[in-house]
């Protein structure tokens, strides 16, 4: 792994266990075993790393949503495995979704950091549009994205909520929960 992915992992890491504001150049440098100006020379401000960290958690979103819809056989088995890669962040050291917790400091998140955080999001609900467009039922495109923005939402809320607690089981119980209400399959 070269020094660029080097910073980039630290950086996931710390994110993902205390959040973008947390982020420090200093305690990333002395993770990966190089000078604070190293980190610099990769990624000039901390909104440059904030926004390649995002878009590096993006595209591997993009390439996990795509096999799971290749691979698709029906919605219930396609959503819990959906659901089981927020589940695994918090079994990895009760961490987070790296954009969620980017997302709870959108406020705080330089422009460009923002962009890239929103683009998950929008990555997300794309994508479960098109797995609750397979259904045979005959809702508008609109509902449908509206029940797809709810899915990710809840995901993301019960992964937070789990974590505050630091037990996995409130995220079992809550995404459960939310399947007997038909929130989804």
């Amino acid at each position: 792994m070269d020094t660029k992915q080097r910073i980039l992992a630290t950086a996931r890491l710390i994110v993902q266990a205390r959040g973008y504001n947390a982020l420090s150049f200093r305690e990333i440098a002395k993770e990966v075993g190089i000078k604070s100006a190293g980190v610099h020379h990769h990624f000039p401000t901390k909104g440059d790393l904030g926004a390649a960290l995002a878009r590096q958690y993006t595209e591997e979103a993009v390439k996990l949503l795509r096999d799971l819809l290749e691979t698709f056989e029906n919605e219930q088995q396609t959503l819990e495995r959906y659901t089981s890669v927020f589940r695994s962040a918090l079994v990895q050291d009760n961490r987070m979704c790296l954009c969620g917790i980017m997302a709870a400091e959108h406020h705080d998140l330089p422009d460009e950091v923002r962009l890239e955080v929103d683009r998950f999001t929008e990555v997300n609900v794309d994508w479960l549009c098109k797995i609750l467009s397979l259904r045979d039922d005959a809702r508008d495109a609109e509902s449908i994205k509206r029940q797809a923005l709810a899915i990710f939402a809840s995901i993301e809320g019960a992964q937070l909520v789990a974590r505050g607690r630091g037990d996995v089981s409130v995220f079992d119980d809550t995404v459960r929960a939310y399947r007997s209400a038909r929130l989804f399959a």
